[in-house]
């Protein structure tokens, strides 16, 4: 696959095919999501915090991988838009959870039906054979080099 000067081209690597993909599917999903005022990121946040009970913003954190700084600046663009309630401990104000408002639980399905017309849109010609193959694929090599860290941008 080298030319003659012994470097592949970009086509030649997986890399290219992928990140060439994954930049077309997250611009289209990114531009859906805009459309109801909410970045990806926060759409992360919204979708963590659906199924789930009230938590602590560092286990939040921890669970998507980002650093509680940037899990902060989403909550508070999230609680400025009424999508996400803050209560604070009355014994340490430090302490506090965040869960869904209403308005956040009642956007959270309108998003991810977003998510699921975008992979329609880029994946839905799969065969669903090739599509569990392309899955379990990627599953492996997150699974084999430990990646833990929530796709946002």
């Amino acid at each position: 696959m080298a030319n003659k000067a012994g470097v592949s081209p970009l086509e030649a690597h997986l890399g290219y095919w992928l990140r060439f993909v994954s930049n077309q599917v997250s611009h289209s999903f990114e531009r859906k999501v805009a459309a109801l005022e909410v970045s990806v990121a926060e759409w992360v946040v919204l979708r963590e915090l659906f199924d789930g009970v009230p938590v602590v913003p560092s286990v939040l954190a921890a669970r998507i991988g980002m650093t509680r700084g940037a899990v902060s600046k989403i909550m508070d663009r999230l609680e400025a838009k009424a999508l996400l309630t803050r209560t604070e401990n009355e014994r340490d104000r430090r302490f506090q959870v965040v869960a869904l408002s209403a308005k956040g639980r009642a956007l959270v399905p309108r998003l991810a039906a977003l998510a699921d017309q975008n992979d329609r849109e880029f994946f839905g010609h799969l065969r669903p054979a090739e599509r569990q193959q392309l899955e379990r694929m990627m599953r492996d090599v997150v699974r084999r080099h430990g990646l833990t860290a929530v796709p946002v941008d």
